[in-house]
């Protein structure tokens, strides 16, 4: 015979032939557990965060998602009633006849100004890290075309580079030199915004490499020195080695900054002339806003391919640093 009888603290005694046997305590359900005074603290510190990454990232990103996807007209931007073509828009990127052009300019330009930055600025850095007299003062000096505005450091070089009143000419007529057309020129207007742009970037370089420079200890040196190495050596087996973690950074965003390099070529030659120093960055800007009847889907759509390669460029630093981090 079996049956079950309930004891007085409500544990379940279940009998069976004469015999009681105690039942385990019912499973209790686990309470919740309430965010404590330093979660609610974390949440709040994140909030602002958040809320700035979604007005101004998220949501851009999403308009000009949705811009490159639709048949956008200056009467449908305003009432909100463009209609849905896919990718329409990106197939007539891909057709125009400026699209091949743009590529290769945008490649030449980032690539270049990317070398020729990172190289002077290791340069200066080795060399400012000697630590002689007037070093911090001209370490300085070096920082102005950093903090000077785009549109002053732009409109500057292209008095220095005018062909009739420009200095870089006058220079060159001195040494025996004909003009140079820097900024008419389609065989050298490529040229003078990269040699602008990379002017402009040495501050950057500088800065982020001497910093690195600064956490090498100073005793691998003496050590390398005691052991016969020279300048030479030292710097290709300790310095440079050693400068990887913020070499790679700082390639990555140069290289970021550098794609969308947009004012100091539209100031310097609006992307001509011919189009022969026309990137990505002013091209988009020419569809969307430089003609009476703006094009506002193909120009989303030439920002986008912008933003793709500076996500490809970014997952395939991740994923280097990952593996120098598990190696």
């Amino acid at each position: 015979m079996n049956h079950t009888t309930q004891l007085p603290d409500q544990r379940s005694v279940h009998v069976r032939n004469g015999t009681a046997t105690a039942l385990p305590p019912p499973a209790r359900r686990r309470k919740r557990p309430r965010p404590t005074s330093t979660q609610w603290a974390a949440w709040g510190f994140l909030a602002p965060v958040t809320l700035y990454l979604a007005l101004f990232y998220a949501y851009p990103l999403y308009r000009n998602i949705d811009l490159s996807l639709r048949e956008y007209t200056v009467r449908s931007f305003v009432q909100g009633d463009a209609p849905f073509t896919g990718l329409k828009n990106y197939r007539t990127v891909f057709a125009d006849p400026t699209f091949a052009p743009a590529l290769l300019h945008t490649a030449l330009f980032t690539a270049v100004c990317l070398v020729f930055q990172y190289a002077v600025g290791l340069a200066l850095a080795v060399f400012f890290n000697q630590h002689f007299r007037l070093s911090a003062t001209l370490r300085a000096l070096f920082l102005v075309p950093w903090l000077l505005p785009l549109i002053v450091s732009a409109s500057t070089w292209s008095w220095m580079l005018n062909s009739d009143s420009g200095v870089v000419n006058a220079v060159l007529h001195v040494i025996g030199v004909g003009p140079v057309n820097w900024l008419t020129s389609p065989s050298w207007s490529l040229a003078s915004v990269i040699i602008a742009n990379v002017w402009i970037g040495i501050p950057f370089n500088l800065v982020v490499l001497y910093s690195g420079l600064q956490s090498i200890p100073g005793a691998l040196y003496e050590a390398a020195a005691l052991d016969g190495a020279n300048a030479w050596q030292r710097f290709w087996r300790i310095t440079f080695p050693l400068l990887r973690p913020v070499s790679a950074i700082t390639l990555l965003l140069g290289l970021v900054y550098t794609l969308k390099v947009f004012d100091i070529i539209w100031i310097m030659t609006k992307g001509g002339p011919a189009d022969s120093s026309t990137t990505f960055a002013t091209w988009s800007y020419q569809l969307g806003f430089g003609n009476l009847l703006p094009a506002f889907g193909p120009g989303a759509a030439v920002g986008n391919l912008l933003v793709v390669a500076a996500l490809v460029f970014g997952l395939v630093y991740l994923r280097v640093q990952r593996k120098q981090a598990q190696s």
